[in-house]
């Protein structure tokens, strides 16, 4: 009887930390939100977590991605799994690009510094965004992978030409033009909670406060959080409260149009990516323009409620053009195998913005490591289970839609 509890009986070893208590149970992206939500005040999570009115836009991208089934193969010699693509004309270990995201420093003090940091170990591309709480310069410090630069188009060409020079000289090797936010979204969560960017201090931010200890001690430690690529040019950087609608809205031009490449064009000599390609047509004018790379995007589902899912578009897309620019495919990854999907689709890679951040929420750059490194493993164990060895090997014959 001892012989048998003694191979039956097993404890877990004692986790000191917290951090490691909280993390001994995550096994999905889906636990990193839940940890992320239980850490950070209510209108922080809902901030990162939320999308545009109704929300219809932002819960299709993911359910999209369940629509969509395996067609697997068996018997197929899976010993080797080769993950690895080209985008732009860089090798990267797994079709995967970590998408721009305004103010990363509410989640953690390091913020983009952090996300930065994981993605070099992963030999991902970072895309910064124009609104991070982290400038080019900074991240270039930290990091010696593969970095992009996100822009939104200001009013001021004069402070975008700058922002340009700045990131061509950190060594940013192309830019992501985001071409959806000709106004901001209505994000009724953040309306609700009369959030601003930084968060106001009142009653019902210090009791929230309080029911978060953890994230709350971060917070009032750190140093001010501001837009530190726009700090000292003159322009607002949020060092004063503001809501984010009025800020994009007074800042960023709305005249924005396809004659503006030309003008990029000749202040950047690398490729551009435009982000929030939304329909066919504006592929076929983006291919025409000689854009090297489209992200097809509806912004997380956080600017017009009742876009399309991008992956809904992505075949028609990579078909129309697929052979004159390099289709990405951003919204709603949660998993390895929605990134298989997508690519089996058409598209060369997958950006990823709600997914890392939860994980940096939940537990700062080492969140990070934990999303990037299990949707490489999830990635690989999806193409074994279909019967396919590469990249390469997949395309539409693996995937199709259920009713």
């Amino acid at each position: 009887m001892l012989r048998t509890l003694r191979s039956v009986l097993r404890f877990r070893p004692v986790q000191l930390k917290a951090a490691d208590r909280r993390l001994s149970t995550v096994s999905s992206v889906a636990d990193y939100r839940r940890l992320a939500r239980r850490r950070l005040p209510r209108g922080v999570f809902d901030y990162v977590d939320g999308g545009a009115e109704d929300e219809l836009s932002m819960r299709r991208n993911c359910e999209a991605f369940r629509r969509l089934e395996f067609r697997p193969r068996v018997l197929c010699d899976v010993g080797a799994i080769d993950t690895t693509t080209t985008l732009l004309g860089r090798h990267l270990p797994l079709p995967v690009v970590l998408a721009p995201t305004g103010f990363t420093r509410i989640a953690t003090p390091g913020g983009e510094l952090d996300v930065a940091r994981a993605a070099a170990r992963a030999g991902l591309p970072y895309t910064l965004s124009t609104m991070a709480t982290r400038s080019i310069e900074e991240v270039a410090g930290v990091s010696g992978g593969p970095k992009w630069f996100q822009v939104y188009v200001w009013r001021d060409r004069g402070l975008v030409k700058d922002l340009l020079a700045r990131a061509a000289t950190a060594g940013y090797e192309a830019i992501v033009i985001t071409v959806d936010t000709a106004v901001l979204g209505r994000r009724e969560r953040d309306v609700r909670h009369g959030f601003t960017l930084p968060p106001k201090i009142g009653v019902r931010t210090l009791i929230d406060g309080a029911l978060h200890p953890g994230w709350t001690w971060d917070f009032v430690r750190a140093e001010p959080i501001t837009f530190a690529n726009v700090t000292g040019t003159g322009k607002a950087d949020g060092s004063s409260a503001v809501t984010l609608a009025s800020y994009i809205n007074r800042q960023f031009d709305p005249s924005l149009s396809w004659r503006d490449l030309e003008w990029f064009r000749a202040e950047w000599s690398g490729p551009v990516v435009l982000k929030g390609v939304q329909t066919v047509d504006d592929a076929r004018i983006a291919a025409e323009a000689g854009i090297e790379a489209i992200a097809l995007s509806n912004h997380g589902g956080r600017q017009l409620d009742g876009a399309p899912p991008p992956l809904e578009l992505v075949s028609e897309v990579a078909d129309a053009v697929g052979d004159r620019t390099e289709v990405i495919c951003d919204g709603g990854v949660r998993r390895g195998s929605d990134i298989v999907k997508a690519v089996a689709l058409g598209a060369r890679a997958c950006m990823i913005g709600r997914a890392y951040l939860y994980g940096l929420a939940a537990a700062g750059e080492r969140g990070v490591d934990g999303v990037l490194n299990m949707l490489a493993t999830d990635v690989e164990r999806t193409m074994a289970l279909c019967g396919h060895r590469s990249v390469a090997e997949l395309g539409p014959h693996l995937v199709r839609w259920r009713p």
